[in-house]
């Protein structure tokens, strides 16, 4: 046990990721040293960030806490904080349950752990971030919190109605960043297309990436999880119109078939998901679009599944997950639909889709063949560098594989032309 030293543990997504790196930068701002998501924790105190979004992820917070618990037990850690998700909507239960934890906080309150530290909040530090990614980009939480009331989604229960970030806030934690070397900007809210409507009562989304996009350094802005319905089209306009602004949008759609749709309470149509997708291809040419697609929702026909299985050969996603519907506690469907469908017809669902995709991404990596890309490099492995196109997001897109035929910066772009495929990553050769 490492006296002064506190691991910190970020369980779920990468807007959790954000809530970790503001407490880690506190915690450093007052003497502790901090591991974030370490090998073997060593620290005298662990603070667990954690995600309650579905089954799965619920099960692996709660075993990661009864695992620190134990090495609590066993004295090898002095104190346990847990924050979070799970913690913002499953408080009481957690406290009754797991009293070795010395201190629940929810998703918005984790300020009060540095307090209860016996140390103090740093105000003029407030934006700034202890960078957990490669140091050459960052992930950029423009809102917290969603208004829409989709069926099967718990996330508003955990985070409340949508809360917009001011337009000078964010800018000015982009400078902080650009300032420590950040150049590539992974833009990423619950829902981006709602941005703007509550503090400045219309979409704001297209002038605050067209801001961000004018600041010096920035070299890369990438869009993540835009909402279908009431889609801000300015925004294909910003796309087009600056260079940094990367050719791709995350945009997590579900299901297509109205009857679907409906049941989902996603307030769009069919037709009118076809069209915004035709739209967006035509207003911003060679965009590559990530969407996910939920499969097994209470009352999916198989006539819906086949509709959804059209959609994804007609709209050939260059980007596509899908998960198995989760019946979760709370939410819209768990109080009004019973969950009928078998997980075994779930998961041959959401194999068919994705052995439609896999053959798409292929065929979509094959086109690039023998193109010259942009490619930024995030890492050197043995026998490759590792980088990516403007059309891959870290964590969750292809990569492209670099021949070792020169010495290369990590963070720095260069141009690679591509020379062969695998079904999702790319090989290439700087020239």
């Amino acid at each position: 046990m490492k006296k002064n030293r506190i691991d910190v543990i970020t369980l779920g997504c990468s807007k959790n990721l954000v809530d970790s790196e503001l407490l880690m930068k506190q915690l450093l701002a007052n003497g502790y040293t901090v591991k974030h998501d370490p090998d073997k924790p060593e620290g005298e105190i662990a603070v667990i960030n954690t995600c309650g979004f579905i089954g799965d992820a619920k099960e692996e917070s709660i075993n990661m806490i009864l695992e620190f618990a134990e090495a609590k037990k066993a004295r090898k850690l002095s104190k346990l904080f847990v924050m979070g998700c799970l913690t913002e909507r499953y408080m009481d239960e957690l406290k009754a349950e797991i009293p070795e934890v010395d201190n629940f906080y929810g998703k918005f309150n984790w300020k009060m752990l540095i307090s209860d530290l016996g140390k103090s909040f740093k105000q003029d530090i407030a934006l700034e971030r202890s960078i957990t990614t490669p140091k050459h980009y960052a992930y950029l939480k423009i809102s917290e919190g969603c208004n829409r009331t989709c069926s099967y989604c718990s996330i508003p229960i955990m985070t409340g109605k949508h809360q917009s970030r001011p337009i000078e806030e964010i800018e000015e934690e982009v400078r902080n960043l650009v300032a420590v070397g950040v150049k590539e900007f992974q833009v990423i809210a619950q829902d981006l297309s709602f941005y703007g409507y509550d503090n400045y009562k219309q979409a704001k989304l297209p002038e605050l990436i067209e801001r961000i996009a004018k600041i010096e350094g920035v070299k890369w802005i990438r869009l993540h999880y835009a909402y279908p319905a009431n889609f801000p089209y300015d925004l294909l306009r910003v796309m087009r119109e600056n260079d940094n602004v990367c050719k791709y949008l995350d945009i997590a759609l579900q299901h297509v078939s109205d009857n679907m749709l409906t049941k989902m309470r996603r307030n769009i149509s069919k037709q009118a998901t076809y069209d915004l997708m035709k739209r967006i291809r035509e207003e911003v040419p060679g965009i590559h679009l990530r969407t996910t697609l939920m499969v097994g929702h209470p009352g999916e026909t198989k006539k819906d599944f086949e509709e959804l299985l059209q959609f994804v050969n007609d709209m050939r996603f260059e980007r596509m997950g899908a998960f198995p519907y989760s019946h979760e506690d709370g939410t819209y469907a768990y109080d009004n639909y019973k969950d009928s469908i078998s997980d075994a017809t779930k998961q041959e669902r959401m194999d068919l889709l994705m052995s439609a995709q896999e053959k798409i991404a292929f065929e979509t990596n094959e086109e690039k063949i023998g193109k010259t890309l942009k490619v930024v490099v995030d890492k050197e492995e043995s026998d490759y560098y590792i980088g990516r196109t403007e059309y891959d997001s870290p964590e969750v897109d292809p990569e492209v594989l670099i021949k070792k035929n020169k010495m290369l910066n990590i963070g720095e772009f260069y141009n690679v032309k591509i020379t062969d495929t695998q079904s999702f990553d790319l090989y290439g050769e700087v020239i």
